[in-house]
């Protein structure tokens, strides 16, 4: 269990046939991704590679095969080209093929798994490693009782392939979109993205240890990954970003410019919902106000629209409060110059 998700735990292992050195290494799922990543951690382990490697018929090595035409995961060819090894599949029902591994498979699970515990996947890799050091290579070796694996691999590692002079990417890449949130799913939970990449294509790259997420070529999302369910993970900055943009859109309808411009009106639009009234005709009312005498004349005139006791708790405004704010609006606007030559007659 990884918090609320149950995951089954899966063991990759690769045996070199000469010394019998194993590598091996636990994955939460049997994606391609986690073969590959297998290849390349062995293969970092090894400081090398072998030239040729023995697959049993797995989906993720051999896609299809018609007795010797052989058709391999064009991801496989892309990981033989990069290491130069050769790929090859064992025959059919032919068990004594594939022994070796197949014996290394019972080992680990006898030897190494039995009465185990740990609490993370990255402990369970690391005791792992610590028993191969320690049981698995001190073993005699198959071939002569006075020698260990760990002395035959010694030998052997100078016959490998030189390491690549850098790693092969496992990364998981896919196209996603997210439709209406913030929020895309991918592996059973959800990530953010910025708001404004909200119904676009994106390309999402995962590898075991982070999500992130490109538009084109330019990054605008990264993530840690987690292996729990049903859990979102949130940048802050997308959240503010949404926030952000839902303050511009509510300032932009009447109820938001008339806050924005007396902010008293949110608490008397409050009472008037309270008393029956319709916010709806009473914020066109406050608006229409707000136009026609302004901003400061409204806030000045709130109190005693507060407490008329007419039906409307903002309705029409009385004849001396409109008279008052005629008072307010004249008196900020500029005198205008009378023409001087003939006076105005009786």
């Amino acid at each position: 269990m990884v918090d609320r998700a149950k995951r089954a735990l899966s063991c990759f292992v690769m045996t070199l046939s000469y010394s019998r050195a194993l590598y091996p290494e636990f994955f939460f799922d049997q994606t391609m991704e986690n073969f590959l990543r297998g290849h390349v951690h062995a293969f970092d382990s090894w400081q090398g590679q072998p030239r040729v490697i023995l697959y049993d018929n797995l989906k993720s090595a051999v896609l299809e095969r018609r007795g010797n035409q052989i058709q391999f995961h064009p991801r496989l060819i892309e990981l033989s080209a990069h290491y130069h090894f050769a790929p090859r599949p064992c025959q059919v029902r032919a068990g004594n093929q594939k022994g070796r591994v197949e014996r290394t498979i019972r080992y680990v699970r006898d030897s190494f798994w039995a009465g185990r515990t740990f609490t993370t996947l990255a402990e369970c890799n690391r005791q792992a490693l610590l028993w191969r050091d320690q049981v698995a290579h001190q073993r005699r070796w198959p071939g002569g009782d006075h020698r260990t694996v760990a002395d035959v691999l010694a030998e052997e590692q100078s016959r490998l392939l030189p390491p690549a002079l850098h790693p092969f990417s496992t990364d998981r890449i896919e196209a996603v979109h997210s439709r209406k949130t913030i929020y895309f799913r991918f592996d059973l939970n959800y990530y953010s993205i910025p708001p404004h990449a909200v119904g676009r294509p994106l390309t999402l790259v995962a590898p075991d240890t982070n999500v992130r997420l490109l538009d084109g070529s330019a990054k605008i999302a990264s993530h840690p990954r987690t292996y729990d369910r049903h859990q979102s993970v949130l940048d802050p900055a997308h959240q503010d970003a949404v926030l952000k943009a839902k303050r511009k859109a509510y300032h932009s309808t009447p109820g938001g410019r008339l806050e924005q411009a007396v902010p008293e009106s949110k608490t008397l639009l409050g009472l008037a919902f309270a008393q029956g009234e319709s916010a709806v005709s009473q914020t066109a009312e406050l608006m229409k106000s707000l136009e026609e005498y302004g901003a400061a004349a409204l806030r000045r005139h709130r109190g005693s629209s507060r407490t008329q006791h007419a039906p409307s708790l903002f309705g029409r405004l009385p004849a001396s409060t409109q008279a008052s704010f005629h008072a307010d609006r004249n008196r900020s606007q500029p005198l205008s110059a009378s023409p001087i030559g003939r006076c105005p007659s009786a």
